[in-house]
């Protein structure tokens, strides 16, 4: 059988399944025949491009068949740009590191011109890009197909991918629980195996959330690295950085190779790395001194499982020959949490009110979720003081962190305090009020927003799961602009405990 002919013994045969699935409980009973988005990376699917061994317009139409049969299933996809991804393949595509290789954007604040980008909201609903950002340029100059964009909660601003615009999102390993936020869409995607690797955006673990929730390799680039505009080049006081999820290290890897660099009028620049960041993956990182810190510097409980996954990740650093101690640093915690809280909701009032007086919306209850106007109202009333205290929050906490790893290469979390939660509890539209909800959900994600504040770089690898049959990730925070050296360890966990063929059972092919 060649290539193409799996491609369409696949698509048939996914299609097929798909349309037996039991909707009542949402469980899909779907074992499509191994097709060629399940046997190869990015990386190595742009290179059967390269051989003439598959064209990039069957790769997009698989991808299409497999985006229609899952969709239904875990609802991920915000927009649906076939047509836009058809003609860009007839016009000729550039030719760069993944030419023909599939791509979904994620809807929030990552702009095609001539498509819609409604950043999870009824607020920004039907709002047409009139540009296209410079992150989404060096996409396209790579060669990849851009076929749609993926679902995130209202304006990124939780760890779950739930909205009123398109719902809930669900997680491929159990459509019962959270895939994560606020990248869950492009999570799910990937663990649904519409595609290998997909965008992503991060302004307080938004990479790593979901890609513990479904088990796939996340990397959160240092600030500066990427691109983020325009028409802005930093998003909530420079919290927020922007990447991909991938399922494999050098994919993550690669796609930064061709989205790093500095952007016109950034007043950031990581510095470069020694060689291209896919070359980092297979060298070894050498003997690492780790930090160890399974306690969150906010002192909330952590989750026996989640911890028990982190002290394992631990001893397999060691067997490994790291050297592995617990410590953490001292940081103000309560000042970092009122200087996030006062510079988001700041940020997302001005975001609002520009927009209100652009279109002449009125925020209300009818385009804005419950905790998204709760954040509105706070943010009204933010001074500019509020603000700069905030931001010299996160100076003092980069300078602790800077000071403490002076004695550490890297530092190692569990990337949750809890395996993924069942659908409803954090969502924007919570039932209970705004401090409730912040209280729960700062307790879900304690460990990942402090490399936000610092802006270094840190990744969550998918090295356990649940007894629930749940991924439980697990983060490593590295030192200010030395992504190479977290791709290195990268590469080494990977080699040690392959998670790639990790899928969920009840999409693994027959």
């Amino acid at each position: 059988m060649t290539r193409r002919d799996m491609l369409g013994t696949s698509v048939a045969a996914l299609a097929a399944a798909t349309a037996t699935t039991a909707k009542a409980d949402m469980q899909p009973n779907a074992s499509p025949q191994a097709g060629i988005l399940d046997d190869y990376d990015a990386l190595g699917l742009a290179k059967l491009v390269r051989d003439k061994q598959v064209t990039p317009g069957e790769l997009l139409e698989e991808a299409i068949a497999r985006a229609e049969a899952m969709n239904p299933l875990f609802n991920f996809m915000e927009q649906k740009n076939y047509d836009f991804a058809r003609a860009a393949i007839k016009q000729g595509l550039p030719q760069g590191a993944f030419t023909g290789v599939p791509w979904l954007l994620k809807d929030l604040h990552t702009y095609l011109e001539g498509t819609v980008t409604q950043n999870g909201s009824r607020f920004y609903k039907g709002d047409v890009a009139t540009f296209t950002s410079d992150l989404v340029k060096r996409h396209e100059q790579a060669g990849f197909v851009i076929f749609g964009k993926t679902t995130c909660p209202e304006f990124g601003l939780t760890g779950t991918t739930e909205n009123k615009v398109t719902g809930d999102t669900r997680n491929p390993w159990n459509p019962h629980y959270i895939s994560g936020g606020s990248s869950g869409g492009a999570a799910t995607a990937i663990a649904a195996g519409v595609l290998p690797a997909a965008h992503a955006t991060d302004g307080g673990g938004s990479i790593r959330i979901p890609s513990s929730c479904c088990g796939l390799f996340g990397m959160k680039p240092s600030r500066g690295r990427v691109p983020m505009g325009p028409p802005h080049t930093e998003g909530w006081g420079g919290l927020s950085v922007e990447h991909a999820i991938s399922r494999t290290v050098r994919d993550s890897a690669a796609v930064m190779d061709v989205t790093w660099g500095l952007e016109p009028g950034s007043r950031y620049s990581a510095p470069a790395p020694d060689g291209t960041f896919l070359s980092q993956v297979g060298r070894s990182p050498g003997r690492l001194r780790i930090a160890l810190m399974v306690a969150p510097l906010s002192h909330c409980p952590v989750d026996p499982e989640c911890a028990a996954a982190a002290r394992a990740a631990a001893h397999l650093c060691e067997s490994l020959g790291h050297y592995v101690e617990e410590a953490a640093p001292v940081i103000d915690v309560a000042a970092l949490g009122e200087g996030a809280f006062a510079v988001i909701s700041a940020s997302l009032a001005v975001e609002i009110e520009n927009r209100a007086k652009a279109t002449g919306i009125v925020p209300g209850p009818d385009v804005l979720e419950p905790i998204t106007l709760a954040f509105l109202a706070y943010g009204q009333h933010v001074s500019g003081a509020d603000f700069v205290k905030g931001n010299n929050a996160f100076q003092a906490a980069a300078v602790a962190m800077s000071n403490f790893m002076q004695n550490y290469d890297v530092i190692l979390t569990p990337t949750l305090a809890e395996p993924p939660l069942p659908l409803g509890q954090i969502g924007l539209s919570p039932g209970v009020n705004f401090e409730t909800w912040g209280k729960r959900a700062a307790q879900f994600t304690p460990f990942t927003q402090i490399a936000n504040m610092t802006g270094q770089p840190a990744m969550s690898v998918p090295l356990s799961m649940s007894s629930k049959g749940l991924p439980i990730g697990i983060q490593f925070i590295g030192r200010y602009g030395q992504e190479a050296l977290l791709f290195r360890l990268a590469g080494q966990l990977e080699q040690a405990a392959p998670w790639k063929d990790r899928r969920p059972p009840h999409l693994t092919a027959a």
